[in-house]
């Protein structure tokens, strides 16, 4: 008997996989295969960096209205909800908070990744005609109540099920990262010096950006020489803590007409469960963004070559490099050229947390939200001003992007592909 086919299995899909054109010979946008368009009419941060007085009750619904304001429409169309991470019955509580009564909800919790798993499902509760407007709420006092004394600093997600065998050895999230990151090292000769400036190039943009929390320079010098968290893993190579919410509104296409801004659509989506514990994952070097990428993509009958600019979830610098490969932007193990040269600033080749990410501009938690956020600024041309809106040859402003997010130590992914 043959042996079955591992599903991870060739490590990680190159540009040929999704059936990549070249960028001289760009596709159109094309809509999919939705009864109903979906799309972003409403995005929002709310106050994000140091918010000390603010309860995250507070900062979502700050961010929802804001969201709410730059969609131009009323409450009134909002009839579903998705929110998670903020008390015993979200997003229950959040809905009741926010004053609304929503006839479709979904609280999926997945870490990183939820959000881009969220929007997934919102879209297709809308396409379907379960809902017309959904809102995508979310916010966190993460940093102030760890200063505050009302929490404490996260060592493990539990000790219950499956990580009960993991727990006692004091195998934190973080040495999770960095052991995945070492097995790469191992496998593809990359360096410590190629995950370096995924974390410069993510300061590089956020030097434009006034939301982001930290903006002056650093090197890669800067990056090595800093303190160590996790071995390979220095300060410079791990996200910030911050407070901060933000917003997104999606609607059916039939609103558009009435909104304020653009349409930013929904194209594809894909999403990918891999593992909660080290034990159960086949391959350090392959993240769950390798399935639901090529998901997302085959979905949106698009490629790698057709994205204008990335958006992907950055708790590390290894999380970029490894996702970018697994989305097909570089075969299995180029990662660590393919992110040296400034490739991932504002004016390279593929523009790349363009508000500096998780690593420069805020990180209050389960931060995929504020990818969805950034990107929609970007497509539709509103972004910020010289320095900070990405533009293409002639001025051109971006087309596609791609929205990738990351749960736990890579334990899932949920990808989306957007297009004007």
């Amino acid at each position: 008997m043959e042996p079955r086919p591992d599903p991870w299995q060739p490590r990680g899909p190159g540009p040929e996989a999704f059936g990549a054109r070249a960028a001289s010979a760009r596709s159109p946008v094309r809509r999919g295969d939705r009864r109903r368009k979906v799309a972003a009419v409403g995005v929002a941060l709310s106050d994000c960096g140091r918010v000390e007085e603010a309860t995250a009750y507070a900062l979502h619904a700050q961010a929802a209205r804001r969201a709410l304001a730059d969609s131009g429409l009323g409450r009134e169309v909002i009839d579903g909800v998705a929110s998670t991470g903020l008390g015993v019955l979200a997003p229950a509580e959040v809905a009741e908070y926010l004053g609304l009564s929503p006839r479709w909800v979904d609280s999926t919790s997945v870490g990183g990744a939820t959000w881009e798993v969220m929007a997934a499902h919102a879209a297709d509760a809308i396409a379907a005609g379960h809902a017309n407007a959904v809102l995508l709420v979310y916010g966190s006092t993460a940093r102030a109540d760890l200063r505050a004394g009302r929490r404490t600093a996260n060592l493990s997600f539990g000790a219950g099920g499956p990580m009960q065998f993991e727990v006692p050895y004091g195998h934190t999230l973080i040495a999770k990262y960095a052991m995945a990151a070492r097995r790469h090292m191992h496998e593809y000769g990359t360096t410590l010096e190629q995950l370096a400036q995924v974390a410069v190039q993510a300061r590089a943009n956020a030097a434009g950006n006034p939301e982001a929390m930290y903006r002056d320079p650093v090197t890669v010098d800067d990056v090595l020489t800093g303190p160590m968290i996790a071995d390979p893993f220095t300060r410079g190579h791990c996200c910030l803590r911050s407070d901060g919410g933000c917003a997104v509104l999606l609607a059916a296409g039939e609103y558009v007409a009435d909104c304020a801004s653009a349409p930013v659509w929904v194209l594809g989506s894909g999403e990918r469960v891999s593992h909660t514990t080290m034990s159960e994952w086949r391959d350090f070097t392959v993240s769950p963004a390798a399935v639901s990428g090529r998901l997302a993509f085959e979905r949106a009958g698009l490629g790698p070559a057709d994205v204008d600019i990335a958006e992907i979830y950055d708790a590390f610098t290894y999380m970029t490099l490894v996702t970018l490969e697994d989305l097909g932007f570089c075969a299995k193990g180029e990662g660590g050229a393919f992110v040296t040269g400034g490739r991932l600033r504002l004016d390279g080749e593929l523009p790349t947390n363009t508000d500096g990410g998780g690593l420069s501009a805020q990180h209050p938690g389960m931060r995929g939200l504020f990818l969805l956020v950034e990107a929609v600024r970007q497509l539709r041309g509103q972004a910020g001003g010289p320095g900070r809106q990405v533009r293409g040859p002639g001025g051109r402003l971006p087309e596609v992007a791609v929205v990738s997010g990351t749960g736990g130590w890579f334990c899932s992914s949920g990808t989306l592909v957007l297009g004007r």
